[in-house]
């Protein structure tokens, strides 16, 4: 996709689709970064699992927490492994 760069008073800025911030999780706030001549937009670190630990505690308190996946499969050799 392509945007035009606006004038916003003494610097610019571009229109960002809502999709996109939806798609990342981004409400009123941003990180912005430079890094190899590219610029980085993200949300905030705090932003990114925002709402994890109520849903985990959720989980928990519902008996829906357990392994999808074992820790170890019945045919698997742990004998063969190095340790």
């Amino acid at each position: 996709m392509k945007s035009s760069i606006r004038k916003i008073g003494n610097s610019k800025g571009i229109i960002l689709p809502q999709s996109f911030l939806k798609e990342c999780f981004i409400e009123d706030e941003v990180s912005i970064e430079v890094k190899d001549n590219h610029i980085i937009i993200s949300a905030p670190e705090d932003v990114k699992r925002k709402g994890w630990e109520q849903a985990f505690k959720e989980m928990a308190a519902n008996g829906d927490d357990q392994l999808v996946i074992p820790d170890l499969f019945n045919d698997e050799e742990i004998t063969d492994w190095k340790w």
